[in-house]
């Protein structure tokens, strides 16, 4: 028998991940979050905490109903793997969230639901962490660099990590935080309304300590 891949909705709600709480100030305030195998919504609970209306998609419709008191929290049931994208085309969010969870042909839709300045926090399993434990399956870890080379040609990188956390549990991780970055007017200048152009200054990512 195959193993199953690990998702936030086969682990017991806990608190939200360090990583996806360090970039949450990225998210524009209020900006609507997308939750992608939610599971009971440890991710979803915390948006929705900070004023972010979310979307929460997992298969697991018990987990799912865990959510069903909580009013900025819309929760889908959703075959992620073996069904069409869910949500209509168009759909945009600030934010997409990622968790202990990989489904590689999600990729393109993951950052097709990215609205212009969006976030995608990202991480899950990497390569080596077959050698202390689950999963261990080759479908379910990244390898090397790839979650860096699946988002770099679209997204501006703001943060990437590929290698062993001992916390929470021992776990060799890829991670990442990206934004859409929205189209720049005139290759990165705008108008002063005279007829000139002035260059924009450069967006600012705050690095959190």
């Amino acid at each position: 028998m195959s193993e199953p891949a690990i998702t936030a909705s086969h682990a017991p709600l806990g608190e939200p991940s360090r990583w996806v709480r360090h970039w949450t100030h990225l998210v524009a305030p209020g900006g609507a979050v997308l939750d992608v195998a939610s599971g009971a919504g440890r991710h979803a609970r915390w948006f929705a905490g900070h004023g972010h209306p979310v979307t929460a998609l997992d298969c697991d419709a018990a987990a799912l109903a865990t959510m069903q008191d909580e009013p900025l929290i819309t929760t889908l049931t959703a075959d992620l793997e073996g069904a069409p994208w869910p949500l209509p085309d168009g759909v945009k969010f600030a934010a997409v969230v990622v968790t202990n969870y990989l489904h590689r042909p999600l990729f393109p839709c993951l950052l097709e639901a990215l609205a212009p300045g969006g976030v995608l926090i990202y991480e899950t399993f990497a390569h080596g962490n077959q050698t202390i434990g689950k999963p261990s399956n080759p479908a379910f870890l990244l390898t090397p660099g790839e979650l860096l080379d699946t988002v770099r040609p679209r997204l501006r990188v703001v943060a990437f990590q590929d290698g062993f956390l001992a916390q929470p549990r021992p776990a060799y991780v890829q991670r990442t935080c990206a934004v859409l970055e929205a189209e720049p007017g005139l290759n990165g200048a705008q108008s002063d309304g005279q007829g000139a152009t002035q260059a924009l200054p450069p967006p600012c990512y705050e690095l959190a300590g």
